[in-house]
């Protein structure tokens, strides 16, 4: 279904890309799908030239792969090329930390905790079914990085790998017990850095993002067993 009219500020453009942005993230348009131009056309009631545009920019945000003589299909990473963005995430998400336990002022601090209070409150989160997945200014792990103060690493994590971290971060948020664990994780981190203390809240971050890896691979371990 497709969701309701975004501001008339949008451009026709930003409103179908916004849109399957979403459907991708959240697996609605499964991983690995082909894009068919002329059936998201119709859909959406958008002509060719900005759905080409909002395609090209999904490209750029990973979300979408070229094959050739195939055309554009939804990523479908393999088991090494995830194990390789959580290395990356893991790296760059604690320097990111750091940097933001330097940066951050009480009121942003402040700011974040009452993100994570609405994550708390979350129906899906009290329920077990998943973790919080807002983004930007909902999202724990972009506001981290947004307060860092760094403007290299904010485009690397927060526009180039944003939305395809999403996406496996929804895929996986449901795992038992995850959630809850994940959730104190967030409070850890951000007490190291209400304390200003850099390299405990790195050492955090990293062991967050590292557990959420090899949770992942515990996970695709079991299906292939089964």
């Amino acid at each position: 279904m497709i969701a309701s009219l975004p501001p008339e500020s949008e451009t026709l453009t930003e409103q179908v890309l916004r849109q399957l942005q979403a459907a991708i993230v959240k697996g609605e348009i499964a991983p690995g799908a082909k894009i068919s131009e002329p059936e998201l056309a119709r859909a959406y009631g958008i002509s060719r030239g900005p759905l080409r545009e909002a395609l090209h920019r999904l490209e750029g945000q990973k979300l979408l792969v070229r094959v050739p003589h195939v055309g554009a299909r939804v990523v479908s990473l393999s088991r090494e090329e995830l194990n390789e963005l959580y290395q990356i995430r893991e790296s760059l998400e604690g320097l990111a930390c750091r940097l933001a336990a330097e940066h951050m002022s009480p009121a942003e601090v402040d700011a974040l905790r009452a993100v994570l209070r609405a994550h708390e409150q979350d129906e899906a989160f009290q329920a077990g079914r998943g973790y919080y997945q807002q983004e930007g200014d909902f999202d724990f792990h972009y506001r981290i990085v947004k307060a860092c103060g760094n403007a290299m690493l904010f485009r690397l994590l927060c526009d180039e790998l944003y939305q395809l971290a999403r996406m496996y971060r929804i895929q996986y948020s449901a795992t038992p017990n995850r959630p809850a664990q994940a959730f104190a994780e967030h409070h850890r981190i951000l007490d190291a850095i209400s304390d200003g203390d850099g390299e405990l809240a790195e050492l955090l971050m990293r062991r967050h993002i590292r557990t959420s890896r090899l949770n992942i691979e515990r996970q695709n371990l079991q299906e292939t067993k089964a």
